[in-house]
């Protein structure tokens, strides 16, 4: 066995942990499987933290007031060795009961879903590093909270793979690996020829498959094929933010790696750009420079780009925007709040 198939069996007691998740148990499971200095980086307002207390203590704990069944469940995962240590890319979805507020958005007491994309990199043999981007947006749709622009896409529970292959266990064919990382390479260095020549200097019809799923996260939505991705996202993107620079060629990321039919990339931040011009999720075109963490699974198939799953701390492009997205769901939700809440 190798290291990396190591990892994904040794990686197997973290994802039983959280898909039978016992709030008693759970600080003990997480420092067993953790490193004690471990580094942790969650969704904004949750932010950095460190060692396996802390992580409970900030994102497990409130999360399993507010959802006490909750539950984990993967839909892909997938493991390679990238920048200098061994690293475990997950997608799925946590779930349950919203009994209780969570970060101030109401409880609907209704079943919810928030989607997921995690990575998990590994050290001595323990994890050492964890980059966890929860949908946030998802749950305050769900709660009929969401007080931004509609999103132009579809707001939908995203499907995992279509060929219901993504928990790759074992090891992967390293020429089947190589294969899908030289293609989304050159889907990638496709995106960054806009400015040469706009959409046909991309050439993307090479790289993606005619019935191509999008995933973005809830505030932008899916869609699917080549025009939906480019109506419904990338041309109000690309019309916002046109001088957007990626991380997946500056090696400004935490890993970026294939493993079989699967491309992963987490970076934290992944991407920067100035916001300089007109529609983009209302976006007003402030001239502020941001940054994006952003965390991508794409699924390759017969030379093709077939999906990919996109996740987007947007709550942290609004914080550094200077807008409150959690405060003005107060707001909105004043009605809703505790009888002693305080605007």
């Amino acid at each position: 066995m190798t290291r990396i198939a190591e990892r994904k069996a040794f990686f197997e007691d973290y994802r039983a942990a959280l898909y039978d998740c016992d709030a008693a148990a759970l600080p003990r499971q997480l420092s067993e499987l953790c490193a004690p200095d471990c580094d942790v980086q969650l969704a904004h307002p949750m932010g950095r933290v460190q060692g396996p207390a802390s992580l409970f203590e900030t994102g497990y704990a409130p999360l399993l007031e507010a959802i006490p069944d909750l539950e984990r469940r993967d839909y892909i995962v997938i493991g390679a060795h990238d920048q200098g240590r061994d690293w475990i890319g997950c997608g799925g979805y946590y779930s349950g009961v919203f009994e209780k507020p969570w970060l101030d958005i109401p409880a609907t007491r209704h079943f919810v879903h928030m989607r997921y994309i995690e990575f998990f990199g590994f050290r001595d043999g323990r994890i050492s590093d964890l980059r966890l981007l929860w949908d946030i947006p998802s749950v305050m749709m769900q709660a009929r909270a969401w007080p931004m622009a509609p999103s132009l896409g579809v707001e939908l529970l995203v499907p995992g793979p279509a060929t219901q292959d993504g928990i790759v266990r074992g090891d992967s064919e390293p020429a089947h690996s190589a294969a899908s990382m030289t293609l989304v390479n050159d889907m990638i260095d496709g995106l960054s020829r806009f400015a040469e020549g706009g959409a046909e200097a991309m050439g993307l019809e090479q790289f993606w498959h005619p019935k191509m799923n999008w995933y973005g996260p809830a505030g932008i939505g899916a869609n699917r094929r080549l025009s939906g991705f480019r109506n419904w996202h990338q041309i109000p993107f690309l019309k916002s933010l046109p001088n957007r620079t990626s991380d997946t060629k500056a090696g400004g990321y935490d890993c970026y790696f294939a493993d079989g039919d699967y491309v992963a990339f987490c970076g934290w931040p992944a991407m920067h750009a100035t916001v300089s011009g007109d529609g983009w999720m209302g976006v007003s075109p402030s001239d502020r420079e941001i940054h994006f963490s952003s965390l991508d699974l794409w699924r390759c198939e017969n030379g093709q780009i077939r999906e990919n799953w996109v996740l987007i701390d947007l709550l942290d492009v609004w914080a550094q925007l200077g807008v409150d997205v959690l405060e003005r769901m107060r707001e909105v939700t004043f009605d809703r709040q505790p009888i002693d809440f305080k605007p």
